[in-house]
């Protein structure tokens, strides 16, 4: 009988909410959770391990990078994240030598594994994780936007009134502050948000999408001002890119991939909507943007290989 091992690096709150939603789902016989913290991965396995009888059947346990052997995916959370008043980019230096550790070692146990980057800032620590991999880059990417872009629709859902899940809609770029609302992209049964609030409600609002833009691109900050961590929708984020991988799905999901020529821009990772199975990444799709989101992705793109030339200067102690 086929089994399928997932690993996840970072027991903290995103990695042990993760692995709760991924073992409600069904969707791996064994996951293991590794972490610096080896009684907080021991209690959050065994606390999950107690609902057994509640789900699928599955082998939780706790263990080193030595015992993510032979894991069909590795997904990672660990480092250290944002503090409230900080952005994704400040805590970039802080993450490099705990990537520049474990993905080697990662890769040594697990050499066809897939590579699911969670961390952030997640564009960044993609292309280390890349870097640091050796392995192809269909096999390595990141969360993307996957969770903005649930976000956006959940916000456009509310403030039209219809079920996120019938809104095509996507955030593009970074994980971050320069991320772009795809407004060109965006429809709602068929029809641009200009026209659907034409038709069915009348002239959207003025600032209307300024306004939307701003709370998708602060969301993470709002709650972490208010409770220190963002976990359940990223997790559930986490959880339907697995399903899409596991499951050989051919979903397209905004995860961030290496882009090589793309809207001419080459050698950063950064999230477009893309073609997820079970080889990983299989390609980045064109999509419609106006000038104005093209040059801002351009822009976007600029911002993160900015943050890679510090990387490259930079000289961890």
């Amino acid at each position: 009988m086929q089994t399928t091992k997932i690993s996840i690096i970072g027991a903290g709150f995103v990695g042990s909410t993760s692995a709760f939603a991924i073992m409600d789902e069904g969707l791996s016989s064994e996951i293991v959770l590794v972490d610096v913290n080896m009684e907080k991965a021991e209690a959050e396995a065994m606390d999950l391990r107690h609902g057994a009888a509640f789900v699928k059947a599955v082998d939780i346990v706790s263990g080193t990078i030595e015992d993510t052997k032979n894991s069909d995916l590795i997904i990672i959370t660990a480092g250290i994240g944002p503090k409230p008043g900080e952005s994704r980019l400040d805590i970039l230096k802080k993450n490099i030598p705990i990537f520049k550790s474990i993905v080697p070692q990662l890769v040594k146990y697990s050499p066809k594994a897939i590579f699911l980057v969670v961390s952030n800032p997640v564009d960044v620590l993609t292309y280390l994780t890349y870097t640091y991999s050796g392995l192809p880059s269909n096999r390595v990417f990141g969360s993307g936007t996957v969770l903005d872009t649930s976000r956006f629709k959940s916000i456009l859902s509310k403030s039209f009134d219809v079920d996120a899940r019938n809104i095509h809609a996507y955030i593009i770029g970074e994980h971050g502050d320069s991320e772009i609302a795809a407004w060109s992209a965006t429809k709602i049964a068929g029809m641009s948000v200009d026209q659907y609030a034409l038709d069915v409600m009348g002239k959207l609002e003025p600032g209307f999408k300024e306004r939307i833009h701003h709370e998708v691109k602060n969301a993470a900050y709002e709650i972490i001002n208010r409770k220190g961590y963002t976990n359940y929708a990223v997790a559930l984020s986490v959880r339907r890119i697995v399903e899409a991988v596991l499951r050989d799905e051919k979903s397209i999901l905004t995860v961030s991939a290496l882009f090589s020529g793309q809207e001419g821009i080459s050698d950063v990772y950064m999230a477009m909507p893309c073609v997820v199975s079970r080889n990983g990444v299989e390609r980045i799709l064109p999509i419609p943007l106006d000038p104005y989101e093209k040059e801002s992705l351009r822009k976007s793109a600029e911002i993160l290989k900015s943050s890679i030339i510090d990387i490259e200067s930079f000289q961890p102690g």
